[in-house]
């Protein structure tokens, strides 16, 4: 049975400390995963990110069925934090003046949706840039704005298919796999904000905005990383390897007397550690079928059998304590359950529960970067759909009372739906 994990109340950072995007205008077009990820990296430092969402049931995550808390999916709350949320409805043509309104006041405009979009509304780089020439604006897709591919639709494992990447997981007695996570929107969403940060480095120098472009299928390609570039460089085909990259039997999973370790030893001084001061076994040095890197490689088989072995003979405890004072790089293998409350993950505050309105609160897993002066803002949870329509239209955009009643009788937030603001 499992057991839901305790987590601490978050302490709030220094009061009065500086964020790095504080006074960005981000407005977010985005929804799924590789948009939402790099607006919310955005968010998380400081930057005014403001989530449009349609008012028919909103992001398409807020419909995931990993887990839910307060009527809101795991998946929706763990990529749209530190965003105000409003709903506008694209069909009233009011709707989409508030959109504009909201690009003509931004610093940035992050959108996801399939080609030609916002073409259709009238909110593509095009039509909206002569009203702000300073304006960043991030198209996320799956094979770009442009070109004989731009209006196939596409996702996450999808481009992990067709770049080749997926062929590179998994064993090689088996087929290619799929990662677990989402990588590949994942790496999209960091790479978006990177190409969003230098678009606005340039900005301070040209005094313009730009448009910039992110797609999933060309992360894809370049997560091959060193195993594409051998291929450009020797035409052969990478396969997979499994736990061991390149065959390599001394990286990989290794069964103590009563549990798994991963082991990374993979060059001679560390192979050298391993064999003499922590296995006991000089033999596999001295024996000219292991004495280099390149006869291990070609008598990988029987090494790896010789090495499992001698693993087998004692408990897990035993040997992590024997590696880690050899220094071999080695590590527990671990489930979710396990790693989010390892002590890696708890003693360095990784883990937080934070104030939801229909929840009391949620979890919170803290953004990956720290920064020694403009650190992440205070964490707040995911908005609810259209939870700050009201406030953005009054603080961001000066509405008063009745431009507000007008846009509510015109059905810019959706038939019969009044704003609320929190």
């Amino acid at each position: 049975m499992s057991t839901k994990p305790q987590l601490p109340e978050r302490s709030s950072r220094a009061t009065g400390g500086p964020s790095a995007l504080d006074g960005l205008l981000v407005v977010d077009f985005t929804r799924v995963v590789a948009g939402p990820a790099c607006t919310q990296t955005l968010g998380d430092f400081g930057a005014n990110v403001i989530k449009i969402e349609n008012p028919d049931g909103g992001d398409d995550t807020r419909a995931y069925e990993h887990a839910e808390i307060g009527g809101e999916s795991a998946a929706y709350l763990s990529l749209n934090r530190n965003k105000r949320g409003i709903a506008l409805d694209f069909g009233v043509p009011e709707a989409l003046e508030i959109a504009r309104d909201l690009i003509r006041k931004a610093d940035v405009v992050v959108e996801n949706f399939s080609s030609g979009v916002m073409k259709k509304f009238g909110l593509d780089y095009e039509a909206v840039v002569p009203t702000n020439p300073r304006l960043v604006y991030c198209s996320i897709s799956a094979y770009g704005r442009s070109g004989p591919f731009s209006s196939r639709p596409g996702f996450d494992p999808i481009t992990q298919a067709e770049s080749g990447f997926m062929s590179l997981n998994g064993f090689a007695d088996g087929p290619p796999v799929r990662t677990g996570p989402p990588i590949v929107d994942m790496a999209t969403g960091m790479s978006a904000c990177n190409a969003i940060l230098l678009a606005l480095l340039a900005r301070d120098r040209l005094g313009r905005g730009q448009h910039v472009e992110v797609a999933l299928f060309d992360i894809a390609m370049a997560m091959t990383g060193f195993y594409g570039m051998a291929y450009l460089i020797n035409g052969q085909n990478p396969g997979r390897f499994g736990n061991s990259p390149s065959g390599s039997p001394t990286v990989g999973v290794y069964e103590a007397s009563d549990g798994p370790l991963y082991m990374a030893c993979a060059n001679d001084r560390l192979y050298r550690r391993l064999v003499v001061e922590v296995l006991n076994r000089p033999d596999l040095i001295s024996d000219p079928q292991f004495a280099t890197r390149k006869a291990r490689s070609e008598n990988k088989e029987l090494l790896r059998a010789a090495i499992a072995e001698v693993f087998a003979s004692d408990n897990l405890e035993n040997w992590m304590a024997k590696m880690k004072l050899a220094n071999i790089p080695v590590g527990y293998l671990r489930t979710v359950e396990e790693g989010f409350n390892a002590p890696e993950a708890r003693q360095r505050h990784r883990l937080s529960r934070i104030p939801h309105r229909t929840a009391d609160w949620v979890p919170n897993i803290e953004p990956p970067i720290t920064m020694s002066v403009t650190g992440a803002v205070d964490p707040v949870a995911a908005p609810l759909l259209g939870e700050h329509t009201e406030s953005v239209l009054r603080e961001t955009l000066g509405y008063d009372d009745r431009r507000i009643a007008e846009l509510v009788e015109k059905g810019a937030f959706g038939a019969g739906k009044v704003p609320t603001s929190a």
